[in-house]
């Protein structure tokens, strides 16, 4: 259920949410299997077990980057454009540097153990616990239907 936020901004469903998030973890895979070729190819790595460690904080800044540029540079990734999705601060504005690192190191910790998820059921406007801590929104892009009273009016 989408719902009408204080500042004006719609929240997208939780439907929509969890719909990016399936669509953002299928264009990830694609993501990090060329930044894991280029790792094996700088390291000359031969075998997955082989630098296990530094191939995962290689992975995690990866990630890191693609989700914190794509946040500060319009507020969407490819799968949030698709879902008419966009993160923002409380106010509405773009997303600063800081807020964006922060909210992908919560991501990590809400996200995966399903914290984020039940959170959202209690939160009066159904945001993350991730978004609440970052001072940031997840809101609707979505080309809002006209209804009867909008159109008379308009007309």
């Amino acid at each position: 259920m989408e719902r009408l936020l204080n500042n004006g901004l719609i929240s997208p469903s939780r439907k929509r949410r969890l719909a990016s998030m399936l669509y953002e973890s299928m264009l990830l895979f694609g993501v990090l299997f060329i930044a894991g070729y280029f790792f094996d190819t700088l390291t000359q790595s031969r075998h997955a077990l082989y630098l296990r460690d530094a191939r995962q904080w290689w992975f995690f800044a990866v990630l890191g980057l693609y989700f914190v540029w794509f946040w500060r540079h319009g507020g969407q990734t490819l799968a949030m454009k698709t879902w008419h999705i966009r993160l923002v601060k409380e106010n509405g504005e773009r997303v600063g540097l800081a807020q964006a690192m922060l909210r992908y190191v919560l991501c990590w910790f809400f996200n995966l153990t399903g914290i984020a998820f039940i959170y959202s059921f209690f939160d009066k406007n159904g945001q993350f616990p991730q978004d609440r801590l970052a001072k940031t929104l997840l809101v609707s892009t979505k080309p809002r239907e006209r209804g009867i009273e909008e159109v008379m009016r308009h007309n």
